[in-house]
C-alpha cells in the first residue's frame, strides 16, 4: 500500500433510495414513448433529499451533478476533499496482478444523509469484470467461409464432434448472418427505429475495422454512436478491442438498420453501475435494450455495487427495457479467483432483471441443424450457468424440477435463461485490428439475441422489455417448442487448469431448463410471431 496524492482527481457517485412514493408499476402503465420523461416524478430520487446530499457535498468542495432518474449525485474533486466528505483514508494497493485505489475505513455521510443513499462508488477503483469471449487464430482471405454457403454446411459433422474430448475439429467459422439463418431469425424486419445499447468497459473500434467488415458482408454500415460514461470513451489499441468489435458486429449484423449506441466507462464497480444507469436513463437514444458481454463471479461484487445494480436494472424492466448478459465462459466454476472449486454463477447474468445468456455447440449435417449441445471445450473453456447463493429464484421463475434452484437448501435464480452458438469451432468472423479470426463465448450470445430482441421491437407495438425472458418460463410445453430448441446433452464441468483453477463439477443437460442453457437456443420466428401476438 501506498499513499495516493492529495490532489489526484476523484470521481464518486452517491446512489440515492428511491421517493417515498415510487411506483414502478405507473411507469409500466405509462405510454412508452412518454416513460422516461416522467421516471423521475414517478420513480425518481424524492428532489428534497437530492438537494441535501449536493449541499453536503458542495460545502465540502467537491463539485457536484444530480440526475433524479438515475438516482445520483456526482461528486468530482481532489482525493483529500472526497476523504474528508466520506470520512476514509484512500490508498493505493496492489492484488491479482493489478494496482487499484482503495479505501480505509467505513464510508460516512451524516446521519441524515446516510438514510438517502443506498451506495457511494468510486473511492475503490479496483477492476471488476472481465470480457466473455473467446479469440481464435487469425483467417487469411482464403480462408475466410463462404457468405453465400448454406451455414449447416460449414459446421462440424457428427463423427467429428463425437471424437471432440479427444481433439478439437478444426474450426470452421460462421458469418453472423449464417448464425441468424441457423436459428431462423425474421428477415422482413432490419431493425429500423431500435436502438441497442453496448456496454464496454475497456477497449474500442475504428472505422478501418467497422467499414471493412460491413463492406466484406455487403451491409451498409450502420449509425454507430459513442457515448462517455465517469470518463471511460473509445479507446482502440487494447486486448478489449477484441469484445467491443465483436458485440458492434454481431449486433449490427442482426439488426441493420437500429442505432448502435456504445457506452464506455472504466471497468470498476462505479463503471459498471453508472454505465447501466445512463444506458437505461438515455432519452436521447433510446435504446429499447442493453447487451452486456462483460462480468464476474457473483460473490466477487460488493453489496452496494450489486444492490446499486439491480435498481437500475428494476429501471429497465419498467422502461420496457430488454437487457441481456453473457453468462460466462468458464463452466461452472466461472474461474473464480477464490480457486477453491465451488460452483458459482456470473453477475449481472444472475440478476433476476435480466436475460441470461449461455453457450452451445452447433452439429450439422446436409443442410441442417442436427443436433446442438453444451458448450464445453473440456480445457476450461465452457458455457457459465448454475445457481446464484445471493438472488432468490424470482417469481416468475417456474420450472419442470424445482430441485435444480436449490444450493445448500437456498432456493436461487437459475443462471442461463437460454444459450446460443458460442464454441470457436463455429465462432463468428470479425474483423479487429485489420484481421480477420473467429470469436467464440457466451459474449457473441447477448448481441446476437439484442440483435433479435430489437427485431422483434420494430414489429410489436411496445417494447418487449421484461417480457423475454419470463414469457419462456410461463409458455407451456407445445408453446415452447416453437420458441426454442431444448439441449439435452453436454455439462458445463471443467477440469483443473493452471490459468483457471481447480475442477469444478457442473451441472448436466437434460429436458426442459437446466443451468447450462436454459431453456436452450432460441427459434427467432416463433419468438416474433409469439410477442406480435401476445402484445398486439
Amino acid at each position: 500500500m501506498e499513499d495516493v496524492a492529495p490532489d489526484d482527481r476523484v470521481s464518486v457517485t452517491v446512489v440515492l433510495r428511491r421517493r417515498a412514493d415510487a411506483d414502478l408499476g405507473a411507469v409500466r402503465d405509462t405510454d412508452p414513448a412518454e416513460r422516461r420523461r416522467r421516471f423521475a416524478e414517478l420513480a425518481g430520487a424524492d428532489p428534497h433529499e437530492a438537494d441535501a446530499v449536493e449541499r453536503y457535498l458542495e460545502d465540502a468542495g467537491l463539485e457536484v451533478s444530480t440526475d433524479l432518474a438515475r438516482r445520483t449525485v456526482t461528486a468530482t474533486g481532489t482525493t483529500s476533499q472526497a476523504q474528508a466528505a466520506f470520512g476514509v483514508s484512500l490508498g493505493r494497493y496492489q492484488a491479482h496482478g493489478a494496482t487499484y485505489r482503495g479505501r480505509e475505513g467505513q464510508v460516512q455521510l451524516p446521519a441524515q444523509l446516510a438514510e438517502y443513499a443506498t451506495a457511494v462508488l468510486g473511492l475503490d477503483d479496483r477492476r471488476q469484470g472481465r470480457a466473455h469471449l473467446q479469440q481464435g487464430d487469425t483467417l487469411s482471405e482464403d480462408d475466410l467461409p463462404d457468405l453465400g454457403a448454406p451455414a449447416s454446411t460449414l459446421l462440424p459433422d457428427p463423427p467429428a464432434v463425437a471424437a471432440h474430448a479427444a481433439t478439437v475439429p478444426k474450426p470452421q467459422p460462421l458469418w453472423t448472418t449464417q448464425v441468424a439463418e441457423l436459428y431462423d431469425f425474421p428477415t422482413d424486419v432490419d431493425g429500423s427505429g431500435q436502438t441497442i445499447a453496448i456496454l464496454e468497459f475497456g477497449g474500442g473500434y475504428t472505422d478501418p475495422d467497422l467499414d471493412g467488415y460491413f463492406t466484406k458482408i455487403g451491409v451498409k454500415r450502420p449509425k454507430i454512436l459513442s457515448v462517455g460514461v465517469d470518463g471511460g470513451k473509445n479507446s482502440p489499441g487494447q486486448d478489449a478491442d477484441g469484445e467491443v468489435l465483436l458485440d458492434i458486429e454481431v449486433a449490427a449484423t442482426i439488426a441493420q438498420k437500429a442505432t448502435i449506441a456504445v457506452y464506455f466507462a472504466p471497468n470498476s464497480d462505479q463503471g459498471f453501475v453508472d454505465a447501466i444507469s445512463t444506458a437505461v436513463h438515455d432519452s436521447v437514444n433510446n435504446p429499447s435494450v442493453v447487451s452486456i458481454s462483460w462480468g464476474g463471479p457473483e460473490d466477487d461484487w460488493t453489496v452496494q455495487a450489486r444492490t446499486a445494480m439491480e435498481e437500475a436494472f428494476a429501471d429497465a424492466a419498467a422502461l420496457g427495457v430488454t437487457v441481456l448478459c453473457a453468462a460466462g465462459d468458464h463452466g461452472a466454476g466461472d474461474a473464480s479467483r477464490r480457486r477453491d472449486g465451488e460452483r458459482r454463477v456470473d453477475y449481472p447474468a444472475a440478476s433476476p432483471h435480466v436475460v441470461a445468456c449461455g453457450g452451445t455447440a452447433l452439429i450439422g449435417a446436409s443442410s441442417q441443424i442436427t443436433a446442438e449441445t453444451v458448450w464445453n471445450d473440456h480445457d476450461g473453456w465452457a458455457t457459465g450457468g448454475g445457481v446464484s447463493r445471493i438472488f432468490p429464484t424470482p417469481h416468475w421463475q417456474r420450472i419442470d424440477e424445482p430441485g435444480l434452484l436449490l444450493v445448500d437448501g437456498f432456493a436461487g435464480r437459475g443462471v442461463p435463461d437460454v444459450a446460443g452458438n458460442a464454441d470457436i469451432a463455429t465462432g463468428y468472423v470479425i474483423l479487429v485490428h485489420g484481421n480477420w479470426g473467429p470469436v467464440g463465448g457466451t459474449s457473441a450470445v447477448a448481441p446476437l439475441y439484442a440483435g433479435l430482441v430489437a427485431l422483434i421491437n420494430q414489429a410489436t407495438p411496445t417494447p418487449i422489455g421484461a417480457q423475454f425472458p419470463i414469457s419462456l418460463y410461463a409458455a407451456s410445453a407445445s408453446q415452447l417448442d416453437g420458441l426454442v430448441r431444448d439441449i439435452t446433452a453436454g455439462d458445463n464441468s471443467t477440469p483443473k487448469t493452471g490459468d483457471l483453477g481447480p475442477a469444478v463439477t457442473g451441472y448436466q443437460a437434460d429436458k426442459g431448463w437446466d443451468p447450462c442453457t436454459g431453456h436452450g437456443s432460441v427459434r427467432g420466428r416463433g419468438l416474433r410471431d409469439f410477442f406480435v401476438g401476445s402484445l398486439a
